[in-house]
């Protein structure tokens, strides 16, 4: 794994140890499809690939995320991302504000 990836990686482990549990929501497409999480899944990928293999197929999760949090949303099966518990697309990424516990 190059440089580059590494830093990538230690970056996603540290939002799933520190900033992830403060989160009041989780990931849509663990809740719709199982599997990993997005930052699980983007880890397995810069593993697999590297930085620059894993930038697309990062961005089309990151839409799939989204579009199964709509999903979600449109069965009535989710509460709202104010909420504890709820679910909201793209969550760990992006300039989507994450409302934290502290």
């Amino acid at each position: 794994m190059s440089t580059a990836a590494r830093a990538a990686d230690a970056a996603c482990r540290a939002y799933q140890r520190h900033l992830s549990p403060r989160k009041r929501w989780a990931c849509a497409h663990r809740v719709h499809h199982g599997g990993d999480s997005c930052s699980g899944a983007v880890r397995t990928l810069l593993l697999q690939r590297g930085l620059l293999g894993a930038l697309a197929p990062t961005a089309g999760r990151f839409l799939a995320c989204y579009r199964a949090a709509a999903a979600l949303r449109a069965l009535g099966a989710v509460p709202g991302p104010a909420m504890a518990g709820g679910v909201q697309g793209v969550c760990c990424c992006g300039p989507i504000p994450i409302p934290f516990r502290f």
